[in-house]
C-alpha cells in the first residue's frame, strides 16, 4: 500500500484546474521505505525558494530516525532537474543577510544518515549540481547539462562544492568548473567522478527503483553505518 505525505508551503499555490486540487512544490512521497521528494515548480523549471528549501530540510530531517525509512530519491518535475535559486526570491534578502532556509536543507542533506539517489535530467545549474556532490547514487539522461555559474554572479562557490570537486574530479577540472562557470554534459559529469550512471530517459525511473529496491532489501544498521564511514569526513563539509 502507498503512503502519501505531501508537504504545504506558505507561499500560493499551484491551482490544478483538471483535478481540482492545489499542487505544492515540494512533494513527498513515501511509498515502501523510500521517500521520494519531488521538485514540482514547472512552470519555473523547479527554480528553488526559500520554502522550498525549507520543505526538502523538513522532509529530510523528519525520516532521517524514523526506524522505517531506509532511502531517500530527490528528483524534479517536468524538462528538468532544476534551474537553480529562484534569483527574484532570493533578492528580496538584505545584503549580507542569512538564509536559514537554505543552510538547514544543506545542513539536512550533507547529515543524512539515509542514502540519498538523485534523478537527474534536463538542467541541473547551481544548487542542481552542487547538492549531487552530497548523495550517494547520482543517475542523469544523456541530455543532461551541469553548471557551477557562482563566479559569473560574482560569488563563490557554495555547500563546500571547492573541497569536494577537487577530491571528485581533481584539481585541475574543479578549477575549470569553478572558475569558468560554463555549462558541462553528463558525458563529463560521469568521466569525472559526478555521475553513477547515464541512462537513457524512458529507462532512468526503471533504474532509480531497482537501486532503492537493492538498497531497501540490506539492514538498516550496517547501511547506516557504511554510509557515515564514507562520509568521515563529514564535519568539514557541514562547516
Amino acid at each position: 500500500e502507498i503512503a502519501y505525505r505531501v508537504k504545504t508551503e506558505v507561499r500560493p499555490k499551484q491551482k490544478d484546474d483538471s483535478k481540482g486540487v492545489i499542487m505544492s512544490y515540494i512533494i513527498t512521497e513515501t511509498n515502501q521505505q523510500c521517500l521520494t521528494i519531488t521538485l514540482n515548480r514547472t512552470d519555473k523549471k523547479n527554480a528553488l525558494t526559500r520554502d522550498m528549501y525549507q520543505e526538502m530540510a523538513n522532509a529530510i530531517l523528519g525520516v532521517k530516525n524514523d526506524g522505517s525509512t531506509k532511502v531517500v530519491v530527490i528528483k524534479g518535475a517536468g524538462d528538468c532537474f532544476t534551474a537553480g535559486n529562484d534569483i527574484g526570491d532570493f533578492a528580496q534578502q538584505q545584503d549580507h543577510a542569512q538564509v536559514p532556509e537554505t543552510a538547514a536543507f544543506m545542513r539536512a542533506l550533507a547529515a543524512c544518515n539515509l542514502p540519498v539517489i538523485a534523478q537527474v535530467h534536463g538542467l541541473a545549474v547551481g544548487i542542481g549540481t552542487t547538492l549531487l556532490l552530497h548523495c550517494d547514487f547520482v543517475y542523469a539522461t544523456p541530455d543532461t547539462r551541469f553548471v557551477l555559474p557562482f563566479i559569473n554572479l560574482g560569488l563563490v562557490p557554495e555547500y563546500a562544492s571547492s573541497y569536494l570537486l577537487p577530491k571528485v574530479a581533481g584539481h585541475i577540472k574543479a578549477a575549470e568548473w569553478l572558475m569558468l562557470g560554463e555549462p558541462f554534459t553528463s558525458a563529463d559529469a560521469y568521466q569525472f567522478g559526478i555521475l553513477t550512471k547515464i541512462v537513457d530517459a524512458h529507462e532512468i525511473d526503471q533504474t532509480v527503483q531497482t537501486t532503492v529496491e537493492k538498497l531497501v532489501a540490506k539492514p538498516s544498521f550496517s547501511l547506516k553505518q557504511t554510509k557515515a564511514l564514507l562520509k568521515g569526513d563529514g564535519e568539514r563539509t557541514n562547516q
